[in-house]
């Protein structure tokens, strides 16, 4: 059975905590045995570093951050929306440290077993563990937890601000050199943005936007979208070609996020009193993608797919529909039968010079 694209991207979100936990828990360790090349500065206290002993060591680092990213990316992914960056650091490394002190007083005994060979009953082991507690190794200890929580956090809150994929695509370098490539975007914008911005006092608006987007969220993932951008009311999402086609996902993702808002409608009449709408426009064609910008390093698409999808959508008034789609985009979806598609007209679109045939869909 294969994971839902939910569990695929928590998946790939969690995976480097448990990378960035590994490598820097190695480094470490290196430098610990370049420094007193693997001779035991305090027999009584310290650890030698066998072969088993830096397994389980690398081991229990990369599962302790994989731990930390399924708390940093699932649990904890919105409870620190309110706080200052410093403010969520210094509370998240508060919390990890404070678990992860339980952890170290169960690893340490397990760790000093496997290295002496004793059972975890032995008096030997246990008075080696209390001087730990007690001695420069164990402050050493917190220290290094404590720089790796710090890069976990930090890498949290750059994942979470710049997008994951985004994060991904420039560490990669996926993008450093221009690519062409063919995409579909879907252009969402609030209808009466204006006018509930003037009925709203201004911080009320943008925690309407916040749920608002925050309701999209779970369709975009399901229907393996990927946002481009937030601009005040409207989203630009995206799909690659082949995975915004597959099982008419770019189609289902417009219909699932009404039904999400629909179902958190209680939500929204409490708290605001609306019940937002929206309208859309979507394309497909070749853009050109990279990495672009001086003073911040962005990835970036350009062509005129993204032009006539914004149209498309601007157009929705006019033909009083609320999502229409251009041809181009119809054709290459040919199973679109559990959608109602109508003919709306051909137009040439502000910025255009060729004719662009124009369709609405709805669900049947």
């Amino acid at each position: 059975m294969l994971a839902s694209p939910k569990l695929r991207r928590n998946f790939s979100r969690i995976l480097p905590f448990g990378f960035i936990w590994g490598l820097v828990s190695l480094v470490f360790i290196v430098n610990d045995l370049s420094l007193n090349r693997n001779q035991s500065i305090d027999t009584d206290v310290d650890i030698r570093f066998t072969l088993p002993v830096l397994v389980f060591a690398v081991f229990a680092s990369v599962t302790v951050g994989l731990v930390v990213g399924v708390f940093e990316m699932v649990v904890l992914e919105k409870r620190f929306r309110n706080f200052s960056l410093v403010n969520t650091i210094l509370l998240k490394i508060g919390i990890y440290l404070s678990v992860l002190l339980v952890v170290i007083l169960i690893a340490y005994p397990l760790a000093a077993g496997i290295e002496s060979q004793e059972s975890l009953m032995s008096e030997s082991l246990w008075l080696k563990f209390y001087r730990f507690i007690g001695s420069l190794a164990f402050w050493n200890t917190i220290f290094q937890l404590g720089f790796m929580l710090f890069l976990s956090v930090i890498y949290s809150a750059v994942s979470e601000n710049m997008g994951h994929s985004v994060l991904r695509n420039l560490v990669l370098g996926r993008y450093h050199k221009p690519t062409i490539e063919k995409r579909i975007f879907m252009f969402l914008d609030m209808k009466d943005s204006t006018r509930i911005a003037e009925q709203l006092a201004h911080v009320l608006y943008f925690e309407l936007l916040s749920d608002y987007y925050d309701v999209m969220a779970e369709a975009i993932v399901k229907y393996h979208g990927e946002v481009y951008q937030y601009i005040g009311d409207e989203v630009v999402i995206t799909w690659r070609s082949a995975a915004g086609i597959e099982n008419e996902n770019c189609l289902n993702c417009f219909f699932a996020i009404r039904e999400n808002l629909k179902r958190e409608k209680e939500l929204f009449l409490n708290k605001y009193g609306i019940l937002p709408r929206f309208k859309a426009g979507m394309h497909i064609g070749e853009v050109t993608t990279g990495e672009l910008g001086a003073l911040k390093r962005e990835i970036v698409y350009t062509g005129d797919v993204l032009n006539t999808a914004a149209r498309l959508q601007g157009r929705c008034n006019t033909y009083q529909k609320n999502c229409l789609i251009s041809g181009d985009l119809l054709r290459m979806l040919p199973e679109a039968s559990a959608f109602k598609i109508e003919h709306q007209g051909n137009e040439v679109l502000k910025g255009k010079e060729g004719l662009t045939t124009i369709f609405s869909v709805e669900t049947r």
